[in-house]
């Protein structure tokens, strides 16, 4: 029987941080309009800050639930909830300016929203940072711990056991294992834990029944089996919802998985999608086609002084065409052109798609190398973007030559055309770009796809204004 009700949980959660917020916009007014630490001049009523204070609180939370925010606590790292505050906090606060744009409440004191934004930043990871050190102490001490009783004490139920003890500060500890073919872990597996805990093998699979039942503090039950004991699965799970115990299963074949995989349903027929892509929700795929589609518009007006420098520089530093043209692969494996401004010079050579570029390439111009090194050659890209072949942020496009090789080369490579193409990636900001690991920059291009966020977007675009432009393999 359960013995943490998360319902309970999650409805205290979302009462204290309305309370909180709540509490902290009187710190916020005080400080602004009673304490005399700011020059202050009161043009509305108390009352009209709570109502927007209340407002943005309840906002909060209504999007803390559309996120996720609000899920189960215990096995997510103490960071992520960090992001998702700022996340969270982030976008009530852009709801709560477009409110009191709408309805032209200008008399808002700006100083009081940046104060009461920022105090709620810094107390809402405070009091949850203090909640998440009394929960590790608490779990340190035998209290407020989850019991696992696994099933199975083979390589599955023992992965699954050495990731429990990775990660004490979860609260999770294992009971022990059910296994019919062993009654105690092997010479071998002991010497590999070396005097490290490793729970007792504890019955056999029929035994779990009177286990449970005589054993209440048991909270949850892992199938870890091989797949040739699929038939017991239904028997299994019988007997732990009698008791009242929550059941998860790992699949015998969870290493070929990746990170993220996750049930999908067709047609009632259960289905384990083995790849969780963000983008494949229609919300999400207009959210980042809107933020393309503004941002590229912005920079290509806002850069426009600088790309008529550069056309210029390349006309009298080289004869040819100022924009070049290349075929590149894309979203669903699609080819497309991708402009960039030229930095070489014109060639026949129709072995050059096929050529890697190096460092000191021969066919670079002087005003080229210029370009290259500072990544101003990708400006034209933003016209891409536009027509919709590209993302400002995305794995970066390989021309198709490379792309056949690679795919052969790399068994994950074509995961990468899963979304647009982008002129920068989370590879990129990470210094992954001209000769480097590809298996690497692979790693990284999966990665962002299967956590792509929008505020992970704007940190990628953070990251290459600030440190990304001029890199020493940008050749």
């Amino acid at each position: 029987m359960l013995r943490r009700n998360q319902r309970f949980l999650t409805q205290m959660y979302v009462l204290t941080d309305l309370a909180v917020m709540l509490g902290l916009f009187l710190a916020a007014y005080w400080i602004k309009f009673q304490s005399g630490l700011l020059v202050s001049y009161i043009t509305v009523p108390f009352k009209t800050y709570l109502v927007w204070s209340t407002v943005y609180a309840f906002a909060a939370v209504l999007i803390g639930f559309y996120t996720s925010f609000y899920a189960p606590k215990r096995r997510k790292k103490f960071s992520r909830d960090v992001l998702n505050l700022l996340q969270v906090q982030s976008l009530s606060f852009l709801l709560l300016l477009s409110l009191l744009f709408i309805t032209k409440d200008v008399h808002i004191s700006r100083e009081f929203l940046a104060l009461f934004f920022a105090l709620n930043l810094i107390g809402l990871v405070v009091y949850r940072f203090t909640v998440k050190r009394m929960l590790t102490v608490l779990r340190r001490r035998g209290l407020n711990k989850r019991y696992v009783l696994i099933l199975g004490a083979g390589s599955v139920g023992r992965s699954f056991h050495d990731q429990l003890q990775l990660y004490p500060d979860l609260g999770y500890e294992a009971y022990g294992f059910l296994d019919d073919f062993q009654d105690e872990h092997d010479s071998a597996v002991q010497k590999r834990y070396n005097g490290r805990p490793l729970a007792p093998i504890v019955g056999q699979l029929d035994e779990l029944e009177t286990l449970l039942r005589e054993n209440p503090t048991i909270d949850e039950v892992i199938i870890a089996l091989p797949l040739d004991a699929h038939s017991k699965y239904g028997d299994l799970i019988k007997t732990c919802e009698k008791a009242g115990v929550k059941t998860l299963i790992i699949p015998d074949y969870f290493d070929l998985l990746p990170a993220k995989p996750f049930f999908d349903n067709f047609a009632g027929v259960p289905l384990i999608n083995i790849r969780d892509v963000p983008l494949d929700e229609m919300g999400n795929r207009i959210a980042k086609r809107t933020f393309d589609i503004a941002f590229s518009l912005a920079a290509l007006i806002v850069l426009s002084p600088v790309m008529l420098l550069i056309a210029l520089g390349i006309k009298l530093t080289s004869p040819g065409p100022i924009m070049f043209r290349q075929e590149r692969v894309g979203l669903n494996r699609r080819s497309f052109h991708m402009l960039k401004f030229r930095s070489m010079r014109v060639s026949t050579d129709a072995d050059a798609s096929q050529t890697w570029t190096v460092e000191n390439d021969p066919r670079r111009t002087r005003f080229g190398t210029f370009l290259r090194s500072t990544s101003l050659d990708e400006l034209p890209q933003f016209i891409n973007v536009l027509l919709g072949e590209m993302s400002v942020v995305g794995p970066r496009p390989e021309r198709p030559f490379f792309v056949d090789q690679f795919r052969e080369e790399i068994p994950r490579y074509m995961v990468k055309h899963h979304i647009r193409p982008g002129i920068t990636g989370w590879a990129q900001t990470n210094g992954l770009r001209g000769d480097t690991s590809i298996d690497e920059r692979i790693r990284h291009d999966i990665f962002y796809i299967e956590n792509w966020s929008f505020f992970f977007d704007i940190r990628i675009i953070f990251k290459t204004v600030l440190k990304g432009l001029i890199h020493k393999n940008a050749y």
